[in-house]
C-alpha cells in the first residue's frame, strides 16, 4: 500500500513540475538560506506575518535560534509563550503546547509530518534533529488544524534547507555550527554544503553529528518525595537512592544524520528531491523501583530512518491563481528497545507516506486565500516483549480551505478542513484482540476577525469548531507499555473527539515596543483521556495473568482548557551603538476533565523576563524563568515545586558584514537549580539540566 502510494505521489509531483514552476524566493538580507523576514510566518499557507493571524504564535531564528539550540526539538522551543516540554531526559523530548501533547501536537519538516513514532509513547524521540534547521515556526490554536485534525494544541513546523530555495552566487556555500555543553559534556556540529550545477541546478550536502554523557542535574536525582519513600525503606539498595545526585544515570546518547538533495530553479520555479538517513542510539533515564522486589530497567533505544521527500512550486500567475505547491515525503522508521543486556526487547516500525497539495489564490482587491489537498497512510507494528499494539494502519485523507478579506479597518477570515480517516488493525493472538476498522469523517472550521482600533493595534476574535478522529492508540492499545509505566487499554468504539474554541488576541506596538496577548477557552465533548482503573479490567483482557503496570483506561468525557499567554519587547535606551532592550512573556492554562479532575502533566503558570544590550557585533543578554508549583494535579500525579532558572549569554559577530558568522558563549542556570517540568512523566526521577556552560561556535560564507 505504502509503496503504490508513493509511485502515485511521484507521478503527480513529476506531472506538476511543468517549465513554469513556481518564482524562486529573492536572497535574504541577513542570510543565506532564509529569505522572510523574522515575523512572516510560513506555516500559516499564506505567509503573513504574526500581527495578523488570529492565534498565537513564535518564529525562532537567527541569533534566537543559534542561542535555543538544543539536541531536541521539546528543548529548543521551551522557552517559547505556551510551549512546555515532555523533558524525558535530555535526548526525547517533545512539545507542549497549551498543555496538549503526544496526538494534539503536531510536529512537521518543511509542512509535512515528522513520520516517527514520537506521538505514541514520550520516550520515544522525535526523529527532526535541531541542528539542520534554518527557522522553527510554531502555530498554536485554530490556525494549526489545517495541517490535520490532531492538531488542536498546535504546530512546530522545522523548515530545513535540504531541498534548496535559490542558486547560490558562490562557487560553494558553507554553513556550519559546533557547540559544547558542560552539563552533559555535550559535542554537537552540522555542516552544510551548497553548489551551483550549471544555470539552473543546486545540489545540496549536510551532516550532523552529537555526543552526550549523562547528564549533569546539579543536585538530587529523586523528587522529595521519593527520596521520602526510597529512605524509609528497610531495602538497603533502595534506601541508597535517597543520596543520588549529579549525573542522570542512563542518560548518554549519540546520533548521526546525513543528507542530499538536489533542486531546478528558474524564474517560473522549483523542483527538487532530498533522501536522509538518521541513526539515533541514547539512554532513557532509570524511573527506579522503590518497592523491594521490583526492577528498574536500563533500556536504550535505537532509531534508524531513512527518509525522501520531494517540494515543487508552480507560478500560474492567473486571474485566480497566483500559485501552487506541492510537498510530499516517505520514510522508513524502526527503532530498537535494547535492554541492560544488550539484548532487543521490542522493535517499533514504522512506515509513512504523506503528501500536500496547495493551491494559493491570486490576490484580488482585499480577498486572498488557499485550498488544497493532503494525504496521509501509516502501516505501524510492534515486536517483542512490550507489544502494546496490534499491527494497525492509518489512511487519512483531507481537503482545507483558508480564505481571508482585508477591509482595512477591518479584517475577516475562515477556514475549514473535513479529514476521512480509516484505521484498521489486524487480530493478533498475542494481545486477545479481534481484526477491527473503524471510519471517521470529521469536519472542522473557524471563523475570525480583527479590527484597528489604532493605527499600529489590532483586536482579534477567532471561533472554531473540531474534530479529531481517534488514534490507533487510542482505538487498539492493549498490553504492556514500559515508556509510560502503564498496561494501556483503548476502546475500539470511541466516538470522535469534538470541541469548541475561542480565541482573542491584541497585538500592537509603536516606536521601539511591541504587545502580543492570546486568551483561549476550548470546551471539549468526548475528549480522550487515560485513567486509573482496577486491574480487573485490564487482567480481563491480558488472559487473567498478573499486570506489569498499573491498569490505565481510554475514557471519553467533557473537558475544558483555558489559558493565556502574554509577551512584550521594549527598545528601553541607547547607549552609543548598543540598544538596551527589554521582553517579558507569561503563559497559563487550566485544564479540567468533567467527573475526573484536573487534567494530567498541565504546566503551571510562568514568568519569562530578558534584558539585552545589543549592537550589529555583540549581544549581551541575561534571562530569568520562574516556574510556579504546581499543585492542581490528578489522582495518580504528584505535585512539582516552583523553580527560578538564571541564564546569561554573549554573542559576537567577528568579520563585519557577515552576520551568519558568529561565536556564542552561555551559562544556563547559573545557580545550579534542581528543576523538574510538571509536564513530563519522569519528572520525579530525571530533572532538567543543572548549570550548563555552551560555546557555540557559527560560520557562513
Amino acid at each position: 500500500m505504502i509503496r503504490s502510494l508513493l509511485l502515485a505521489g511521484s507521478a503527480t509531483l513529476a506531472l506538476s513540475a511543468s517549465p513554469a514552476m513556481a518564482q524562486a524566493q529573492a536572497a535574504p538580507a541577513d542570510g543565506y538560506h532564509d529569505p522572510r523576514p523574522a515575523d512572516i510566518v510560513v506555516t500559516a499557507i499564506i505567509p503573513r506575518r504574526q500581527g495578523d493571524i488570529l492565534s498565537g504564535t513564535s518564529v525562532v531564528t537567527g541569533d534566537e535560534l543559534t542561542r535555543s539550540l538544543r539536541p531536541t526539538i521539546g528543548e529548543t522551543l521551551a522557552r517559547q509563550p505556551g510551549v512546555s516540554a515532555t523533558s524525558f531526559g535530555p535526548n526525547a523530548s517533545r512539545p507542549v503546547l497549551r498543555g496538549f501533547q503526544g496526538e494534539r501536537v503536531r510536529i512537521l519538516t518543511d509542512g509535512i509530518g515528522s513520520f516517527d513514532v514520537s506521538n505514541t509513547s514520550v520516550d520515544h524521540a522525535v526523529a527532526i534533529n535541531p541542528l539542520t534547521a534554518e527557522r522553527i515556526e510554531v502555530l498554536r490554536g485554530p490556525s494549526a488544524l489545517l495541517y490535520g485534525s490532531s492538531a488542536i494544541g498546535g504546530v512546530v513546523n522545522v523548515i530545513d534547507s535540504r531541498i534548496p530555495r535559490r542558486i547560490p552566487d558562490e562557487a560553494i556555500h558553507v554553513d556550519a555550527i559546533g557547540t559544547y555543553g558542560s552539563a552533559a559534556n555535550e559535542r554537537s556540529g552540522a555542516l552544510e554544503l551548497e553548489a551551483p550545477l550549471g544555470n539552473n541546478f543546486v545540489v545540496h550536502f549536510d551532516g550532523t553529528y552529537n555526543k552526550t554523557g549523562n547528564l549533569d542535574t546539579g543536585g538530587y536525582i529523586l523528587a522529595p518525595a521519593q527520596r521520602a519513600e526510597a529512605a524509609a525503606s528497610g531495602d538497603a539498595e533502595i534506601a541508597e537512592l535517597a543520596d543520588l545526585r549529579g549525573k542522570l544515570p542512563n542518560s548518554a546518547g549519540r546520533n548521526w544524520e546525513v543528507a542530499g538533495g538536489l533542486a531546478y530553479i528558474d524564474e517560473g520555479g522549483s523542483l527538487g528531491f532530498s533522501v536522509s538517513r538518521l541513526d539515533n542510539l541514547y539512554g532513557v533515564p532509570v524511573r527506579y523501583a522503590l518497592e523491594a522486589g521490583e526492577e528498574a530497567e536500563e533500556v536504550r533505544l535505537h532509531i534508524k530512518q531513512t527518509r525522501a521527500d520531494m517540494r515543487a512550486e508552480i507560478a500560474a500567475n492567473g486571474a485566480f491563481l497566483d500559485s501552487i505547491r506541492l510537498r510530499a515525503g516517505f520514510a522508513d522508521y524502526q527503532h530498537q528497545e535494547l535492554e541492560d543486556t544488550g539484548e532487543v526487547g521490542t522493535t517499533f516500525y514504522n512506515q509513512s507516506i504523506e503528501s500536500r497539495l496547495e493551491f494559493v489564490q491570486a490576490k484580488r482587491g482585499g480577498w486572498d486565500g488557499a485550498f488544497g489537498a493532503q494525504l496521509f497512510v501509516r502501516d505501524f507494528f510492534v515486536v517483542g516483549e512490550e507489544k502494546f499494539l496490534p499491527k494497525n494502519e492509518t489512511q487519512q485523507f483531507g481537503l482545507f480551505t483558508l480564505q481571508s478579506l482585508d477591509l482595512g479597518t477591518l479584517r475577516l477570515e475562515g477556514g475549514a478542513r473535513y479529514e476521512r480517516s480509516i484505521l484498521k488493525a489486524v487480530a493478533d493472538d498475542d494481545l486477545g484482540n479481534d481484526a477491527a476498522r473503524r471510519t471517521f469523517n470529521a469536519l472542522s472550521g473557524s471563523l475570525g476577525a480583527s479590527y484597528e482600533l489604532t493605527p499600529g493595534w489590532r483586536l482579534g476574535l477567532n471561533l472554531s469548531r473540531t474534530e479529531r478522529a481517534p488514534s490507533a492508540e487510542e482505538l487498539f492499545a492493549r498490553g504492556n507499555h514500559a515508556g509510560t509505566q502503564a498496561f494501556e487499554l483503548g476502546n475500539p468504539a470511541f466516538a470522535k473527539e469534538k470541541s469548541w474554541g475561542l480565541e482573542g488576541t491584541l497585538r500592537g506596538g509603536g516606536p521601539g515596543y511591541s504587545v502580543a496577548v492570546s486568551a483561549y477557552h476550548n470546551w471539549f465533548d468526548n475528549f480522550i483521556y487515560e485513567s486509573v482503573v482496577d486491574d480487573a479490567v485490564c487482567q480481563a483482557v491480558n488472559g487473567g495473568e498478573d499486570l506489569e503496570f498499573p491498569c490505565f483506561q481510554f475514557n471519553q468525557a467533557k473537558a475544558r482548557y483555558y489559558g493565556f499567554e502574554i509577551e512584550g519587547k521594549a527598545t528601553l535606551a541607547q547607549v552609543g551603538s548598543y540598544a538596551i532592550n527589554a521582553d517579558a512573556s507569561a503563559d497559563y492554562v487550566r485544564a479540567t476533565i468533567t467527573g475526573t479532575g484536573p487534567a494530567p502533566r498541565i504546566p503551571p503558570l510562568r514568568l519569562l523576563g530578558g534584558l539585552e544590550a545589543a549592537s550589529d557585533r555583540v549581544t549581551a543578554r541575561a534571562e530569568i524563568e520562574h516556574s510556579f508549583k504546581q499543585d492542581r494535579v490528578t489522582t495518580f500525579e504528584t505535585e512539582t515545586g516552583g523553580f527560578t532558572l538564571v541564564n546569561a549569554s554573549v554573542a559576537f559577530k567577528p568579520i563585519p558584514g557577515n552576520s551568519q558568522t558568529s561565536l556564542l558563549l552561555s551559562a544556563n542556570n547559573i545557580f545550579d537549580v534542581t528543576a523538574r517540568r510538571h509536564a513530563s512523566f519522569l519528572k520525579d526521577f530525571a530533572p532538567l539540566a543543572g548549570r550548563d556552560i555552551r560555546v557555540t561556535a557559527r560560520v557562513g560564507f
